[in-house]
């Protein structure tokens, strides 16, 4: 299991990308959160296996079909336990 930080930078808010991370999530059983920041980010924090922690990054890097992702920046985290993904409001 891996934990993964990530902050995507683009067009990412008011285009479905945070609901549409959580469909993905679950499609390949991660646990975390999904937020918005104030700087018109979203960032991510994920607990999964490795491949599936990856295809979730892969995906993060197109977004949904609205979404233009400039930049996704990845970074090891303590290895944390959730019991569902949620997207924070």
């Amino acid at each position: 299991m891996k934990t993964i930080h990530l902050e995507i930078s683009g067009k990412v808010q008011g285009v479905f990308f945070r609901s549409s991370a959580k469909e993905i999530a679950e499609l390949y059983e991660i646990s975390g959160w999904i937020r918005n920041t104030c700087d018109d980010k979203v960032e991510v924090l994920i607990t999964g296996r490795e491949e599936d922690v990856q295809k979730f990054i892969e995906w993060c890097n197109e977004g949904p079909d609205k979404a233009k992702v400039e930049h996704v920046a990845i970074a090891n985290a303590e290895l944390q336990t959730f019991n569902r993904f949620e997207v924070i409001r």
